[in-house]
């Protein structure tokens, strides 16, 4: 595909106070067979304006007025692609990029979207990069009936501006209840239908669907741990009949929370370990009858998934598992970033670096488990990473770009599918190395924003 950058100049004396006329470098003109003076449609997300092409010498520039630039959502200095389309005689610029986030801190001008703010400069300064504009939303700012939305960009401080619809919506919001909003949900619906825009990551997928969906894979079923919803007393029986630790998981849970694991003893006893912040609370039960009535009332209000516990490779007596950061790139086609080990901190049983984890890389984590079954690890977890990414665009219905797989190996070599998070932590992945400016993860979410708006 070819593609033309511009930078954007904004002038409060223009060649038409209206806007009607925006100034383009020759050379890009020329190279698009771009037509002065006659009557175009400039386009920038779902904004239109009939204009006129003036002539400039400035190279890679676009000059327009500072009433059309307000009007578009374009700030002095942004790096944008540029396209023409002849045969509509329309001129576009973009792609735009519109992130939804949960909230902003009005009383931290400096940090308005809290922890979040570091990563939305960085995807910002990726914009500029990579020739694509970017603003940040919250759900309050939605509207279904506006085609106009209220948002924030990052121009030498965080501003407050009107944007067009964008090309591209990228979900951010971290909460199901956020995401569900009536509001959300129909601007979602009509930012699609009226202006085509591309959203991800959709949704949350929860664990049971998940598994359900990737069921349908044949060539998946290895990676499986056997799992259900949780319905029964009988379920949980039979399960622990089988298997001699099982692993209880809030089907909407992340960053560990709410996980029981329960191990059969010896002597016919039960083992309860609850998660909390603190490390795991243990409890014992002479019975499972009486285990299951300790956290019945638990299972009417939170939905559960039952699922086979395994043996996993372990780092001095603690267990370990895998965060593969699988993203699409500039072709479309899923990509692996990056796969850290995460090593469970002291008593938890759960790696999340929110629970006392720590990242190392997998070369690492795999030497120091000391065991032949880590040989090979690396190409197997890649591997494994890529086919679940692939059955999920297949099985799960709704639009996804970026996937954290959670992956484990078990004391045989084999690897495992834990659980898979359509929101992965910004936070949680490999850090920046050798000062570079912005990590590979952030540099193709804005590549497959062109992909996915076409330029």
């Amino acid at each position: 595909m070819i593609r033309t950058k511009v930078k954007i100049q904004i002038q409060s004396a223009s060649i038409s106070n209206d806007g009607s006329y925006i100034s383009l470098s020759n050379s890009i003109a020329k190279k698009w067979k771009i037509p002065f003076h006659q009557s175009l449609q400039l386009r920038f997300g779902s904004a239109r304006q009939e204009v006129r092409v003036a002539p400039l010498s400035s190279s890679s520039a676009l000059r327009l007025s500072d009433a059309l630039a307000s009007r578009l959502g374009l700030s002095h200095g942004d790096q944008l692609c540029l396209q023409y389309k002849p045969s509509a005689r329309t001129i576009q610029i973009g792609p735009l990029l519109g992130v939804m986030v949960s909230r902003v801190y009005p009383g931290s001008p400096d940090k308005p979207f809290g922890a979040s703010t570091a990563f939305c400069r960085e995807l910002t300064d990726a914009c500029s990069t990579y020739g694509a504009g970017v603003f940040f939303c919250t759900p309050d700012d939605l509207d279904a009936q506006s085609d106009t939305i209220r948002g924030w960009r990052y121009a030498g401080r965080w501003v407050k501006a009107d944007f067009p619809v964008p090309h591209v919506l990228y979900n951010r919001l971290t909460s199901r209840k956020l995401e569900n909003r009536d509001n959300v949900q129909k601007f979602i619906e009509q930012a699609k239908i009226r202006h085509n825009a591309q959203l991800f990551n959709e949704k949350y997928l929860n664990k049971t669907e998940v598994f359900d969906a990737l069921r349908k894979e044949t060539d998946l079923l290895v990676y499986l741990p056997e799992s259900y919803l949780l319905r029964s007393f009988a379920q949980l029986k039979s399960m622990c009949a089988k298997y001699p630790t099982v692993f209880l998981k809030p089907i909407t849970g992340s960053l560990g929370k709410g996980i029981i694991r329960i191990k059969r003893m010896e002597d016919g006893s039960y083992q309860c370990h609850f998660t909390n912040l603190g490390g795991a609370r243990k409890q014992s039960f002479p019975s499972l009858t009486q285990l299951f009535a300790s956290f019945s009332g638990k299972v009417k209000t939170q939905r559960y998934q039952i699922q086979q516990g395994l043996q996993l490779l372990s780092v001095e007596g603690r267990p370990v598992d895998f965060r593969a950061l699988v993203q699409r790139g500039e072709d479309g086609q899923w990509n692996i970033t990056s796969i850290v080990a995460r090593i469970a901190g002291t008593h938890h049983f759960v790696s999340n670096l929110a629970r006392g984890g720590t990242l190392t890389t997998v070369n690492d984590a795999l030497a120091r488990s000391g065991t032949g079954a880590a040989a090979g690890g690396l190409a197997k977890l890649r591997r494994a990473a890529l086919q679940i990414a692939k059955g999920i665009e297949t099985q799960v219905q709704g639009h996804f770009a970026e996937l954290g797989i959670d992956l484990a190996i078990d004391s045989q070599g084999r690897v495992w599918l834990i659980e898979v998070n359509s929101k992965p932590s910004k936070d949680d992945n490999t850090p920046l190395q050798g000062g570079k400016k912005t990590r590979p993860s952030v540099r193709r979410i804005v590549q497959y924003v062109r992909y996915a708006a076409k330029f």
